[in-house]
């Protein structure tokens, strides 16, 4: 190999990017650490350096000094195939990992759904593998948030959290509010045996949206009926078993809000089996705007989530967290989009 090769082929160091960008080693330290104490000028010039000369960081020697990863954790504590089958984890996990990129931060994707796989994640996100964690869809007594707090981990929510002594750092939807404005559409089309499909009620979702379509109802005047009511999973499957049992229960029932897009999915199959058409005999609206509403035949009135803002908002707090920041909690606004459904 000719010596001309061997130069081409060695990797840029932080040496080389202090003489490409006329400033010393230390200065470029400040700028791979945060910029601090560094005039914009000589950032610009050690950023335009490390693109000239293509230095990348060594993130193993760079969390030798500063005692950070320079990575964070995507938790799902929910089975694996529940990642796989509903959309919303996909577009929460991309946009949390977009986010991420701007900072140069990779995004370690981690699922425990057993108690057993969540001690061993937790085992290893206390041992210092990352520097925070973004966890999504903790159910009520769920024990790896206030373990990971504990730990000195900072750790955001997707979601209000339940059943926690510990106060926790969240990013959530409206959900109460997002199934208010669903009811309030059902019932101005001119429904009143509104039934409800309902999410998992150890859940902030599954909670949230059921007391909202309760509140509307009693504004309305319409006496409380638990008969209207059916517990789902957000599967699916579990969609198309709990609208049966309402519609054995319940055959008058003239509309349906299903507290997601992917069980909605699954009460449609079931009410066109059964015969009845949708929106003429029985209104249907969703939850979450996902990929499954507009999947659906007929395409789902359903409730916006802001995905983009909820995972950015997730990405925000973390970092500022990680930053040294107090915990902090973020409701966004949902959106009732009408399609043909209801």
């Amino acid at each position: 190999m000719s010596p001309n090769n061997a130069t081409r082929r060695r990797r840029p160091t932080i040496h080389d990017v202090a003489r490409e960008a006329g400033v010393s080693r230390g200065t470029v330290s400040r700028v791979l650490n945060g910029g601090h104490y560094v005039s914009p000028a000589a950032a610009e010039a050690v950023n335009a350096a490390i693109r000239r000369t293509g230095y990348v960081v060594n993130r193993h020697a760079r969390s030798l000094i500063t005692g950070r990863s320079g990575s964070a954790a995507f938790l799902l504590t929910e089975p694996q195939e529940k990642f796989f089958e509903d959309p919303n984890f996909n577009v929460l996990l991309r946009g949390c990992t977009q986010a991420l990129a701007t900072h140069d931060i990779p995004l370690l994707l981690m699922i425990a759904g057993t108690r057993e796989e969540q001690r061993r994640i937790t085992r290893y996100i206390s041992a210092g593998h990352v520097d925070g964690v973004l966890l999504v869809s903790s159910h009520t007594g769920d024990p790896v948030a206030e373990a990971l707090v504990h730990a000195g981990i900072p750790v955001v929510m997707c979601g209000q959290p339940m059943g926690h002594s510990t106060r926790l750092a969240h990013v959530a939807a409206d959900d109460r509010d997002g199934a208010r404005q669903m009811v309030r559409h059902l019932l101005a089309a001119g429904r009143r045996r509104i039934g409800t499909v309902t999410g998992p009620l150890d859940t902030p979702g599954g909670v949230e949206r059921l007391a909202g379509y309760r509140e509307v109802l009693a504004d309305a005047g319409l006496p409380a009926d638990d008969s209207l009511v059916e517990a789902g999973d957000y599967s699916r499957d579990g969609g198309a078993a709990a609208a049966s049992a309402l519609l054995t229960r319940r055959p008058d029932l003239d509309a349906l809000f299903v507290a997601s897009d992917l069980m909605a999915q699954g009460a449609l199959a079931v009410l066109e089996r059964a015969g009845r058409r949708v929106p003429a005999d029985v209104a249907v609206g969703g939850f979450d705007d996902s990929t499954a509403a507009v999947g659906s035949r007929p395409a789902l009135t359903t409730i916006r989530q802001p995905w983009d803002r909820i995972s950015a908002e997730m990405v925000r707090v973390l970092l500022s967290q990680i930053g040294g920041e107090d915990s902090s909690a973020v409701i966004l606004p949902t959106e009732l989009i009408r399609r043909e459904s209801a």
